[in-house]
């Protein structure tokens, strides 16, 4: 028996069994915190039903006050009753536990809170009234209520007494002003940003003038004629919204909410509106994908708890991108002076060690290092040396995308090193010296031979690169993520690209919306979401960098590399 173990063991059968059980435990806790990321974000944006109940919970000492309410059920959980009694609502204690739901009322501006737990045991007469309006809007959050009626400059064109008429009015007015909102926001962004834009080149470029001593001729000349230009046309534009802020301002709503009371809201205020208890799925689709795709194509609103995320996306990926292209050549060069050029002695050992150790610093303090060296000793001296005209207001010497695309790029440059030596160490020696005897140099054997057949591994560092840089939030809060910046670093204004500015990140949108959001409740289906969607963008940069890793092994497959 005792030789049966033995051999079993030595055989290694158990080990191979202990290696498919622990793949295959990594791959279900992989999957599944996908699925509950996906289950609990993506399921944010299905247009849920709204429920209309009565709410009366117990009071110590007095009958209970019945609470109307409206909303949709988010949550529902098991509370053990004591917990319930310490909360102070005076329940049955002698139970074991009570069934509660979590109700988003929406309304904030009304009642102070769009969240709270009810009591099943204490909600009475549900119904699904098919006349509540569902309303997102720009501030204040969700409203539910019922439409009353429409207004146009103060005027009742369509009241309750005809419900169908008074919806299709209320929906065309609502896609009237949202037209006019876009050409609005279209103005204000894009032809008065780039004139303000312009204005401050030439505030700028007169601020070097009179460095220079020169303070009239026709450089100044040609400076106020062409700001002038620019006055007339912003002038121009600022008539234009006048008149349009003017229409989008006109129509308003009339809703009675839960309680009974009338809240007149505006048009211009609305961003979505929608009956969800007459939908049918094909409906509730439309409505699901149409605020699907405002997460992933819009700015965000209400303290990053609403709207899209787009800026956060395009920061991440154009970080990652920048990052790339530095940490590559840096990570390649030095490994190929290391393994290819450098004495192999004692020196060479000691920077070999010296990468490595690098690799396991804390993030924070390459932050540190990015703050202290790139923003405040290169940067201060770039501004000195190329944009006295901008100070004192700093332009590269403040936090912004090019530092931290640097930063990361000295956080990740030992991954590509190490992979890039290792990479260069497999190709066989005899690929060297037939290189060699054929009359190439030691440079074209290196550039036209090893490198080319030392690619994939590069790769493999750049991969590796990409994993750890695009999910880094601690060295990014200080060179260069803010809260809020929906402005994109790239944009039609020369030199185009702006790498002084400051962007959004998914990572840090995640720590900012579920740690430092002051709705806590609103905000946590969007880290869900958020988290998933860093997941998806790592591994889209991640998949596409295996592909071209895995075409330049297919290409150099004949040389066993």
């Amino acid at each position: 028996m005792k030789h049966k173990i033995a051999k079993w063991l030595s055989d290694g059968t158990p080990w191979i069994w202990a290696n498919a059980g622990a793949v295959a435990i990594s791959i279900i806790m992989v999957v599944g915190l996908l699925g509950l990321l996906a289950v609990r974000g993506l399921a944010y944006f299905w247009p849920a039903d709204v429920v209309s109940a009565v709410y009366a919970p117990p009071v110590t000492g007095g009958n209970p006050v019945s609470i109307n309410v409206l909303g949709e059920i988010v949550q529902r959980e098991r509370v053990a009753a004591s917990q319930i009694v310490s909360s102070g609502i005076p329940v049955d204690a002698s139970r074991t536990f009570y069934d509660r739901n979590l109700m988003k009322l929406g309304n904030r501006d009304v009642t102070g809170a769009d969240f709270s737990w009810v009591l099943t045991d204490y909600l009475s007469e549900q119904v699904y009234p098919e006349d509540v309006v569902v309303l997102e809007r720009r501030e204040w959050g969700n409203f539910y209520g019922y439409l009353l009626e429409v207004h146009e400059a103060g005027n009742t064109v369509a009241t309750d007494s005809d419900p169908e008429r008074l919806w299709n009015e209320f929906n065309e007015r609502l896609a009237h002003t949202l037209a006019i909102y876009d050409e609005i926001y279209d103005i204000e962004k894009d032809e008065i940003g780039s004139i303000n834009y312009a204005v401050e080149r030439l505030r700028l470029e007169q601020r070097g003038l009179e460095l220079q001593g020169l303070d009239s001729g026709p450089a100044l000349d040609a400076i106020n004629a062409q700001r002038d230009r620019l006055d007339a046309d912003y002038e121009v534009l600022q008539n234009q919204l006048a008149e349009l802020y003017g229409s989008v301002n006109r129509d308003s709503a009339v809703f009675t909410v839960a309680g009974g009371q009338q809240i007149e809201i505006e048009f211009s205020d609305v961003v979505r509106a929608y009956r969800p208890n007459t939908m049918s799925v094909f409906s509730k689709l439309m409505v699901y994908f149409s605020k699907l795709g405002e997460f992933l194509t819009a700015e965000p609103r209400e303290a990053n708890t609403e709207g899209g995320i787009y800026p956060a996306i395009f920061g991440t990926v154009m970080m990652v991108l920048l990052m790339s292209v530095f940490v590559t050549p840096f990570g390649v060069v030095a490994a190929v002076y290391l393994r290819e050029y450098a004495k192999q002695g004692l020196l060479t050992r000691i920077i070999r060690i010296a990468v490595n150790n690098l690799a396991g610093v804390p993030s924070i303090v390459y932050g540190v290092f990015g703050l202290g060296f790139f923003i405040y000793f290169i940067g201060a001296e770039v501004d000195q040396a190329f944009y006295p005209e901008a100070l004192p207001s700093p332009t590269f010497g403040t936090p912004g995308l090019l530092w931290a695309s640097l930063t990361l790029a000295l956080l990740t440059v030992p991954v590509v090193i190490v992979a890039t030596e290792e990479g260069l160490a497999r190709i066989p020696r005899s690929v060297r010296e037939g290189s060699l005897a054929l009359g190439a140099t030691k440079f074209e054997t290196l550039w036209r031979v090893v490198m080319p057949m030392a690619s994939p591994a590069m790769m493999t560092g750049l991969i590796l690169a990409v994993a750890r840089a695009a999910g880094e939030v601690a060295p990014l809060m200080l060179v260069g993520v803010v809260k809020l910046a929906p402005s994109l670093p790239v944009d039609g204004n020369y030199p185009y690209l702006h790498l002084d500015q400051k962007f959004m990140h998914l990572g840090f949108h995640i720590y900012d919306v579920g740690f430092q959001s002051p709705n806590v409740e609103a905000a946590r289906p969007l880290v869900y979401a958020t988290a998933l969607l860093l997941v998806l963008v790592i591994a889209v940069l991640n998949l596409t960098a295996v592909a071209i890793r895995n075409h330049l092994r297919e290409k150099y497959k004949a040389l066993d590399v």
